[in-house]
């Protein structure tokens, strides 16, 4: 009985490691298509979103089945509890990569009000967090969770300065306000996922410790 519910287990934490690397595709699509005007690319972030979905719903069921068949306890029962609130992190995170895929559809061929340099930096970040994450997750380790949550700063302070850019831009130049204020959106929602990447590691380390810690 208990080797059958180690193997289900594992099979939990592998989808969500399928979830979260299907999540981070969604963000390297979305992405290219806005530095490139690659709108392919944006239709196929939409699309891949979908798949990412239907884990979630996938995941959510084999939760509810493991914790109403095997009732478990202590550490176990943690596992599933917290793969139930972070896969509506991840979910949500992928969310945001289709905003942006569809404001990059928005947008199309126009050119860019300023090059684009901060916020593929945020990208960046937030898909090395959602990577260090998955493998938090999956190593059990406090460490890499509590890193991730140091680098959420840095996407704070980067977001802060294209705020700030992009406001000039449309003081000085109102006629590129639709596109500005598309770029404000797309800021917003890589913060947004980190946010969410934090949450995740605070919950990792809560599954792994059975202690609640708020990381300043």
């Amino acid at each position: 009985m208990r080797e059958q519910f180690s193997k289900e287990l594992q099979s939990l934490k592998d989808m969500f490691t399928q979830m979260g690397q299907k999540t981070r595709d969604v963000i390297e699509l979305a992405i290219i298509s806005l530095k490139e005007h690659d709108l392919g690319k944006a239709n196929k972030a939409i699309r891949l979103d979908d798949e990412v979905d239907e884990l979630e719903r996938e995941i959510e069921n084999k939760c509810m089945s493991l914790i109403a068949l095997q009732q478990p306890i202590a550490k176990d029962l943690r596992r599933i509890g917290t793969i139930l609130k972070i896969i509506t992190d991840i979910e949500r995170i992928g969310d945001y990569g289709v905003n942006i895929a569809k404001i990059t559809l928005s947008i199309g061929n126009e050119a860019h009000v300023k090059p684009l340099i901060d916020i593929p930096k945020m990208a960046d970040l937030v898909k090395d967090m959602l990577k260090l994450t998955i493998e938090s997750f999956e190593q059990e380790n406090i460490n890499m969770a509590k890193a991730v949550i140091q680098m959420d700063e840095q996407v704070d302070l980067l977001y802060s300065k294209i705020n700030q850019d992009l406001q000039e831009i449309m003081a000085n130049n109102p006629a590129a306000s639709k596109q500005v204020t598309s770029l404000l959106l797309i800021g917003r929602y890589f913060e947004r996922m980190a946010d969410h990447t934090t949450n995740i590691c605070e919950r990792i380390i809560f599954m792994v410790t059975g202690d609640r810690i708020d990381i300043c």
